[in-house]
């Protein structure tokens, strides 16, 4: 029934986007607006580059760019095709984070043909949102962009999901009294998302010795000739697993503490003799969508203490969504160059702080997405990590910093 009130109401409203002009335009202000007064902004810019961001909309704007070659759990199915989830993310950008953002499906390109579209769209953006393109493309495209742009570019797929899973990891513990870098972790999927998880979670500290990383062909080592053409699967491998033994699945999760499935859609994807052999107070996230790899309650029977999913409708929601517009928000208000793996981090502690302020229990590990201080607070994180990395020139107090933020979510929140 859903399905079909979607696919009505997106006939009905032909788009859930459009383009308008923070002043109407008339005949008293057109030859301000547009020739002949427009002509001192333009030679304003091209004298000094940085004045783009005090006289255009590139200040706030996002670019919401996707091929179209991964779209949610629908796989390839084509640039046009994306465009309506590119829309309804650049909404959450606008609604969430006041946020210009602009939704832009291109042609699937080899990795060279599509950093170099991207890049030449910088000009006319602020930051770059990439979506929904597929493995392992996706990697080699935004460890690019982000070396080679002067501007924040993200991709939710994997540093959103990254993000939010261990604000979730970090509260979990908590409640059970482990400490992160003492776990043992298995990630059950080795896509964008767990790797990201994997990468960002080595930037927190933990020693590779901790994980257990499996595919659908198995564990990943050193063994696996097939992944070492992908930096980050090779990563991966030599540091997981450098002797490239040959650990069942089933054997891995034996003794664990936290398992983290971003893998296919359940149910029975994670056994329930797998969670009966954890150690006690196990963890488990089962973040396929639509069907997580094992049902909630399932997994709480069989012997979790604490169950995470991607759905709204059962308990710790892992959502990106309490991540992007916030994280968006700070990086464009201090014209971050880039959005580093410190930043996601101090993102990650953030957004467990605030859960852990409102109480903390094993079914409340993250906020809700209408948390009123939530976007402000994560803007505001990913803002003074930025300055504190040196990742921006300009020189803001932190004192302007908040206002900065305050004033540009007070207007949509």
């Amino acid at each position: 029934m859903k399905d079909k009130d979607a696919l009505k109401l997106h006939e009905e409203m032909k788009g859930k986007m459009f383009v308008g002009e923070k002043i109407p335009l008339n005949f008293d202000n057109l030859s301000l607006l547009y020739t002949p007064g427009v002509a001192e902004p333009c030679l304003d810019i091209a004298k000094q580059k940085e004045r783009a961001y005090d006289l255009t909309w590139k200040w706030n704007s996002v670019a919401v760019i996707s091929d179209g070659s991964r779209v949610l759990g629908l796989g390839d199915i084509g640039p046009l095709a994306s465009l309506p989830l590119l829309e309804g993310k650049a909404m959450i950008f606008s609604k969430f984070g006041g946020i210009d953002a602009v939704p832009l499906a291109i042609s699937q390109m080899s990795v060279d043909e599509t950093v170099s579209v991207i890049k030449a769209l910088r000009y006319s953006f602020g930051a770059i949102n990439l979506e929904d393109i597929s493995i392992p493309r996706c990697f080699d495209i935004l460890d690019r962009l982000i070396e080679e742009l002067d501007v924040p570019v993200w991709h939710d797929d994997q540093q959103g999901t990254a993000t939010i899973i261990v604000a979730g990891l970090i509260n979990a513990l908590e409640i059970v009294g482990k400490k992160l870098n003492s776990v043992k972790i298995v990630l059950l999927g080795a896509g964008a998302a767990n790797s990201s998880v994997y990468r960002l979670l080595r930037h927190a500290g933990l020693d590779a010795k901790q994980f257990y990383v499996f595919d659908k062909d198995g564990i990943l080592g050193s063994h696996r000739k097939d992944l070492m053409d992908v930096k980050v699967f090779k990563n991966i491998c030599d540091e997981t697993n450098p002797k490239g033994v040959n650990v069942l699945i089933e054997d891995a999760v034996k003794g664990s503490d936290v398992i983290i499935a971003l893998s296919k859609p359940g149910p029975n994807v994670i056994k329930p003799e797998w969670i009966k052999s954890m150690n006690k107070d196990a963890i488990v996230f089962a973040c396929a969508n639509p069907t997580p790899e094992i049902d909630p309650k399932l997994a709480l029977d069989s012997g979790a203490k604490i169950v995470g999913t991607g759905r709204s409708d059962y308990p710790n929601q892992l959502n990106n969504a309490l991540v992007f517009p916030g994280m968006m928000r700070g990086a464009l208000d201090v014209r971050a160059k880039k959005i580093s793996w410190g930043m996601a981090f101090a993102v990650s502690k953030e957004i467990a702080l605030i859960a852990k302020e409102k109480g903390l229990r094993p079914d409340f590990i993250v906020p809700r997405l209408d948390e009123p201080e939530l976007h402000f607070r994560v803007a505001k994180a990913t803002a003074f990590k930025a300055i504190e990395e040196g990742l921006t020139d300009v020189k803001l107090t932190e004192d302007k910093v908040q206002k900065l933020i305050r004033d540009h979510l007070n207007k949509v929140i």
